[in-house]
């Protein structure tokens, strides 16, 4: 079983934190991880500014970030969960993302959360083209769950 946990950092906590959770849980499932404990944090442009600031060298928002605790998605020795890490979400960017690419935010959420799911198992790309094995997953697997939603309509 998996656990995600939603919090919230320079914003209020969502309503619709559960529904993400429950999302996130679905795309664990899809890519046949189980006994993950993965944390979730929803924030605005500030927060994720001075992460990618502190982190990556990068004075700027960004929409996603991840913090791998276990570079190689490997249960640690003798444990029967596993503690991938920490996804950031910058709902500011998502909502800039989602008029610009002309896409809801429920779809970019989605899109986002996929994303970071796959980085903190140990996927990589190196550029955001189509060609790349980790978009094409990502797009397949939002394809394949394209009934769900996060957030209310």
């Amino acid at each position: 079983m998996n656990r995600v946990t939603v919090n919230s950092a320079d914003i209020p906590l969502p309503e619709w934190s559960k529904a993400l959770s429950k999302f996130a849980k679905k795309i664990l499932a899809e890519t046949g991880k189980d006994k993950w404990d993965l944390s979730v944090l929803l924030c605005g442009d500030k927060k994720i500014t001075e992460l990618n600031s502190q982190y990556r060298g990068k004075n700027e928002a960004t929409d996603v970030l991840t913090f791998s605790l276990n570079e190689g998605g490997q249960f640690p020795a003798g444990g029967n969960r596993f503690l991938p890490g920490d996804i950031v979400i910058s709902l500011d960017t998502l909502s800039e993302n989602s008029m610009r690419f002309k896409i809801s935010e429920d779809e970019e959420l989605r899109r986002l959360l996929i994303h970071g799911i796959l980085h903190l198992d140990g996927m990589d790309h190196k550029s955001n083209s189509k060609n790349e094995p980790m978009i094409q997953l990502q797009e397949k697997i939002l394809e394949k769950l394209s009934e769900e939603r996060i957030l209310p309509l």
